[in-house]
């Protein structure tokens, strides 16, 4: 078996030109991309594993990923790496920080829970700055109603009339929120959504639903009802992609990859 170093990577990219995080058959994923950048440098990496996929269209700031490099290729200093990386990757994808693990480490398997955010333009006339970053919802809606419809979302329930059409049955629907809150700024509306796992669009899901019943679509009884349903023809729309941004994954062990980062 090859001698290896596992490093534990924090990840950005504006996914506004790839279809997804995941290497794809037809169309570029972010993975891709990065996965090249390291065999540049490093021609015995095998490949990156994610905490999570992300959509075509969906950005991140903290998608995490680790991989494994053979110690006899590593010739420089673990600090440099991410630097080093940078210099072979589009301007759209940087690798924040690139941090010595336990060998035992799993970037999907240890984590316990993840922080979406979504942003959405709530004026007439769309701000051009944000036009790959936010949903134009130019519609005005009831605030206090959207808060209230959210914290019904807060909890351990089936999601599957919040999350998108696949190909094949889910082992389970189950998810724990344990946090929905609806921030206002100005125009700018920012839903910040944490749960221990989450199931396909189903963030944009809850979104779409959720700014629909802001301007009288629904009723925050009708959410309750959805939830009941467990059917996706019976919950609103699916927000569109772009407003979409994984902004943290949490681990049990963070303090173990960390003291590891820090020594090496």
């Amino acid at each position: 078996m090859m001698d290896t170093i596992k490093f534990k990577l924090t990840i950005a990219y504006d996914g506004t030109n790839y279809s997804g995080w995941q290497t794809q058959k037809i169309g570029l994923g972010v993975q891709q991309k990065i996965e090249e950048a390291f065999w540049k440098l490093f021609p015995g990496v095998k490949r990156l594993h994610s905490s999570s996929r992300t959509d075509t269209g969906v950005h991140a700031l903290g998608m995490i990923a680790h991989v494994e490099i053979p110690r006899a290729e590593l010739k420089m200093h673990p600090r440099k790496l991410a630097l080093a990386i940078n210099a072979f990757l589009p301007g759209d994808i940087r690798v924040l920080a690139a941090t010595r693990c336990p060998d035992d480490f799993h970037a999907r398997f240890d984590a316990s829970g993840k922080q979406y955010r979504y942003l959405v333009w709530n004026h007439s006339v769309m701000n051009p700055l944000l036009r790959q970053q936010a949903w134009h919802f130019p519609s005005t809606v009831d605030l206090a109603a959207m808060r209230a419809a959210a914290k019904l979302l807060i909890g351990k329930h089936d999601f599957k009339s919040f999350t998108g059409t696949r190909d094949y049955e889910m082992a389970s629907t189950v998810r724990t929120l344990t946090r929905c809150d609806i921030k206002r700024s100005g125009p700018l509306i920012t839903f910040i959504i944490e749960g221990d796992g989450f199931l396909y669009k189903m963030c944009r899901g809850i979104v779409g639903t959720i700014t629909q019943l802001g301007r009288g679509r629904f009723t925050a009884e009708e959410v309750r009802a959805m939830l009941a349903a467990k059917d996706r023809r019976e919950a609103g729309m699916t927000a569109p992609a772009l407003g979409l941004v994984l902004v943290k994954v949490f681990y049990r062990h963070k303090a173990r990859c960390t003291k590891a980062g820090a020594a090496a």
